[in-house]
């Protein structure tokens, strides 16, 4: 076994620290997008810093009807992925050094960001997520600590709870890795077969699609602010049977109107197409929303959001999740 593992909580305060102690917190099953976290860690802590590593499938996070029995354990491969990106140690508890008492009377709540999309899917699973966080911390005792964008509601959650209970930790989040065919990297797509694997890849064609009419629509507004594109031009055009011109005018004139609805539409038309597969994408939920507190964003809102979108496919339920910004209306 690898000189990098540490079982128990003992072991782990006896670990000697130097410079800065960065984190980066797994369910194990290790992949490139972990490993990125890692190197992430390794490059912040530097030379005289320390990075570790925890692997711990929790359970408190999966509901009753949820995958834990069959959530991948590779301890041996995760070793050689921690090592080779730059940890120092892999923390590795069992589940009774993190729970000695067996399930937790006190929990940590996720208030009300807690209840909307994940959470509104999968009851008390931020609260397991948060309180296993909290352990962690307590545990590794970190100056920084390292996660995935890919997890968007998790990540605002982790950073909310460390600003509301003061945890004297930093909280940085790295943008999701994604294998050569747009797939954001995760665990669980391993129990795709190849046909699901098709179908699965509609989550990130619809994200992009979202993003690519943001980028249309704004575009056509740089153009109407910068040359004023009025109902009335596109309408004497139109008299004057300059039917393509005046179509033109009209969408530089409607350019700045209801830029989240749109950006929704574009991603569901995507979605609702892959709904037809086979096998089929069943949709749990696509949101824009503000990563601030998750709710969905208004057709004028301006500032970043999130454009996130969770389904299953066969028995595989995944997630993904794009940061947009929507400018300021003129």
């Amino acid at each position: 076994m690898s000189e990098l593992l540490l079982d128990t909580a003992e072991e782990l305060r006896k670990l000697p620290r130097g410079g800065l102690r960065a984190v980066v917190m797994t369910m194990g099953a290790l992949h490139e997008g972990h490993a990125t976290l890692i190197r992430s860690a390794r490059e912040l802590a530097g030379p005289e810093g320390q990075v570790v590593v925890t692997v711990f499938v929790n359970p408190l996070q999966f509901g009753a009807n949820e995958d834990l029995d069959r959530y991948p354990r590779t301890l041996d491969a995760d070793l050689a992925i921690a090592e080779g990106a730059g940890a120092d140690a892999v923390f590795a508890p069992a589940a009774g050094e993190v729970y000695p008492g067996g399930d937790p009377q006190v929990r940590i709540s996720a208030g009300p960001m807690g209840g909307r999309l994940e959470g509104a899917t999968r009851p008390g699973h931020f609260d397991g997520m948060l309180t296993v966080v909290a352990k962690l911390l307590h545990l590794t005792r970190p100056d920084v600590a390292f996660f995935g964008q890919k997890d968007a509601q998790q990540l605002a959650l982790i950073r909310r709870m460390v600003t509301d209970l003061n945890f004297p930790v930093e909280v940085v989040g790295v943008p999701t890795v994604r294998e050569e065919d747009g797939l954001a990297l995760s665990s669980r797509n391993r129990y795709l077969s190849p046909t699901e694997r098709r179908t699965a890849l509609a989550l990130s064609r619809a994200l992009f699609a979202g993003q690519d009419r943001l980028a249309a629509q704004a575009a056509l507004r740089a153009r109407a602010e910068a040359s004023p594109a009025s109902d009335e031009r596109a309408t004497a055009l139109a008299r004057l049977g300059e039917i393509r011109a005046s179509a033109d005018a009209h969408a530089v004139s409607a350019a700045g109107a209801g830029l989240p609805d749109a950006v929704r539409a574009a991603a569901r038309h995507v979605l609702e197409e892959a709904g037809r597969y086979e096998p089929p994408l069943v949709l749990d939920y696509l949101a824009l929303v503000d990563p601030q507190d998750f709710t969905d964003v208004g057709p004028e809102f301006t500032g970043q959001a999130v454009l996130a979108v969770a389904a299953k496919v066969g028995a595989t339920r995944l997630i993904d999740n794009i940061p947009l910004e929507f400018g300021a209306h003129t």
